[in-house]
């Protein structure tokens, strides 16, 4: 169990919850067209996204899985399978970023940074969280 009196997540979370937002409201604010149009190439190490709507789902969908292997560590359990964002009408991608981006904040309050987190394979929880972050931070900035 972490130790709640230093908050061994920050920056990290502070970066993920401002992320979140700025993707969200990002996308919430868009046209039909414009979550219907393509979002640029991604690079080696960042995936080509799709759809600006495609690439918020699959954002959306990162980040509830990876909240989904912080809750299972700390359950002591295997992951049970893979959450995914049901694909809803464009103009719910945004409230999906939100739901996901809130499931792996809620999910940093139980485990600590270096608690090992089965997710692709195993690795401490900070090196999932912020490989999901960074591609957060990658698909803000091409949104």
């Amino acid at each position: 169990m972490p130790d709640h009196d230093v908050d061994s997540w920050e920056p990290l979370r502070s970066e993920l919850a401002a992320d979140v937002g700025r993707v969200s409201d990002r996308l919430r604010s868009m046209s039909q067209a414009r979550l219907e149009g393509q979002v640029g190439p991604g690079n080696d190490d960042l995936p080509s996204w799709g759809t600006r709507a495609q690439a918020g789902r699959g954002m959306a969908t990162r980040l509830s899985e990876v909240a989904a292997s912080l809750e299972s560590a700390a359950d002591g359990e295997p992951p049970q399978g893979l959450r995914g964002m049901p694909e809803l009408n464009v103009f719910a991608v945004g409230d999906q970023v939100a739901v996901g981006g809130h499931d792996l904040l809620a999910a940093l309050e139980l485990v600590a940074p270096d608690t090992e987190v089965r997710f692709e394979h195993p690795r401490p929880a900070r090196d999932a969280v912020e490989h999901a972050q960074r591609l957060l931070a990658d698909l803000r900035r091409r949104l």
